[in-house]
This record gives C-alpha cells, sequence and structure tokens, in this order.
C-alpha cells in the first residue's frame, strides 16, 4: 500500500477583501439619503424647502406625494391657528397683546413646519401666493402650481372643519369666527388689497435675494417665519395681516365670510406677480419654468 502525502493546506495570501457585488444596473441615489422618501427625487428642487447642497440640475420628486405633503401642512397650520385664536383671542377679545402672540405663534409653526420632513419633500409654501411667485421666479415648474394651489386650499377647508370638530360649536361664534380675519372698519377694499399686494411684493424680493445662494437657502424658513411674524403683528388689527389666500380661504367660507374673500386672494397674487416682476428688473429673477 503507497501512503500518498496530505495535500498542504493554502493560506490566503494578505490582500484586499473581495465582497460579493449586486449584479444589476444601480439606480442613483438621492442626496438626502438612501433612505429618502417617495416624494424626494435627486435634488429635489421645489422652491422653499429644497436642500442648499442639492445637485441644482436635478428634478423635483413625484407631484403626487409633494401636493399631499402641502395638503397636509396647510391643513394642519389652519387647525393650529384655529386653536391658538379660540384660546389666545376667545377668552378676550379686547386684549392688545394678542395679535403680536398669535404672529408669533404662527411665524413659529410656519418656520418648523417648512423645515419638517413633509415641507423638505413638497417645498413648505403653504401659501398659493408664494407658490405663485416662485414660478415666476424661475425656482418652481408652472405646470405645478395649480395642482399646489388646489392642495392648498383643500387643506385650508380641511383643517377649518377639523377645529370646529374638536374645539365644538365656540370657533363658529365671534370672536373666533373659525379664526376668519377682518379688517379695521375705516380700511376699504383697495386699501386692503394694497397692504395685501405690498406684503407679497416684499417678500418676494426676498425670496429672491434668499434663493440666490446656499447660505440664503438656509436661513430662509427662519426669515419667512419671522415676517409672517411681523406682518400678523402690525397689519392684523389694521388690513387682517393675511397675506395668504389659503389662511383665509377655508376660515371665510366656513365662517360664511366670504364679501372680501376676494381681496385676500387677488390681492396677494398680484404682489407675487409684483414681487416677481421687480426682481426680474433687478436681475434676481431665472427664467421662469
Amino acid at each position: 500500500m503507497t501512503l500518498t502525502p496530505a495535500p498542504e493546506p493554502v493560506v490566503p495570501r494578505p490582500g484586499p477583501e473581495i465582497r460579493p457585488t449586486a449584479v444589476g444596473p444601480r439606480s442613483p441615489e438621492s442626496p438626502h439619503g438612501p433612505d429618502a422618501g417617495p416624494c424626494v427625487g435627486p435634488g429635489t428642487d421645489t422652491g422653499l424647502g429644497r436642500d442648499a447642497d442639492a445637485r441644482p440640475d436635478a428634478g423635483p420628486g413625484p407631484l403626487l406625494p409633494r401636493a399631499v405633503c402641502e395638503a397636509v401642512l396647510t391643513g394642519l397650520l389652519l387647525f393650529l391657528i384655529v386653536t391658538a385664536v379660540r384660546w389666545l383671542v376667545g377668552p378676550d377679545p379686547g386684549a392688545a397683546a394678542r395679535p403680536a402672540v398669535l404672529g408669533a405663534v404662527v411665524g413659529t409653526l410656519l418656520a418648523l413646519f417648512m423645515v419638517s420632513p413633509p415641507g423638505r419633500c413638497s417645498g413648505g409654501h403653504l401659501n398659493p401666493a408664494v407658490t405663485l411667485a416662485l414660478w415666476r421666479l424661475g425656482v418652481f415648474p408652472g405646470r405645478e402650481v395649480v395642482p399646489y394651489a388646489v392642495a392648498q386650499l383643500t387643506g385650508s377647508v380641511f383643517g377649518v372643519w377639523c377645529a370646529g370638530l374638536v374645539w365644538g360649536p365656540v370657533t363658529g361664534r365671534p370672536p373666533v369666527r373659525h379664526a376668519s380675519v377682518r379688517a379695521d372698519p375705516a380700511w376699504g377694499d383697495a386699501a386692503v388689497l394694497a397692504a395685501e399686494a405690498g406684503v407679497l411684493a416684499g417678500s418676494t424680493l426676498m425670496l429672491a435675494v434668499l434663493l440666490a445662494s446656499p447660505g440664503g437657502r438656509r436661513v430662509l424658513p427662519y426669515a419667512v417665519g419671522l415676517t409672517t411674524a411681523l406682518v400678523i403683528g402690525v397689519l392684523g388689527p389694521l388690513s387682517g395681516g393675511s397675506a395668504n389666500p389659503a389662511r383665509q380661504f377655508g376660515p371665510a367660507l366656513l365662517a360664511g365670510d366670504t364679501g372680501r374673500l376676494w381681496v385676500y386672494v387677488l390681492g396677494p397674487a398680484v404682489g407675487a406677480l409684483l414681487g416677481a416682476w421687480l426682481a426680474g428688473r433687478t436681475g434676481l429673477r431665472r427664467p421662469a419654468r
């Protein structure tokens, strides 16, 4: 019998470890990370909520989830506004500090919503006039203006309706009236229209400046929140201080206070167009998409 020597064990040579790779094409990763939700496309550019460091050449994510985010955030904003008015104004209608406090609350909520995941998904407009302004500034596609506006107005009505369910009939009676804004009796339609348009024109110019740089984009939510707080605190007792068609749409419909609703819808829209036109004259506006 012949004895065959056992084979020598194979000792692996030192070197880089080779890992198996998946077969098939890889999809491009979003700058938001590999776990980003379906509403965030690579370099989502929807206006206010877009990442400052995202690629400027990539398009936005699907429209439907972004519009849903706009509706949900606008509805939640209006629900909380009615809640704040119910507890701030309802118990003591004559308190002089209420507009300033309400402005601080709404401005803070708006900034928080804009930097929230849903706000980053949709851009956090929460205002049809802002959506219109961003389109004319060249940072939002024109074909999506109407779906966004419909989502925002629908969310406004739904949020006010939910607040009525939660807080009961008191939200529909004076002085709450579903948080519908009313101008001082001395202010006519033309004065209110001019005030609403002026606020949006100035806000649009501010957006144009801040959107021009990554640093400006980072502070934009807080600048919008601060501006909103000042508008409500200063103009609230005078013109109503809405500056947002969605802010007045739901409350006015449910309160039956639609006499001046056209002013609060038309004024901000005119101001947005005027501000974008001024931005174009000063070289701040991109070509509209």
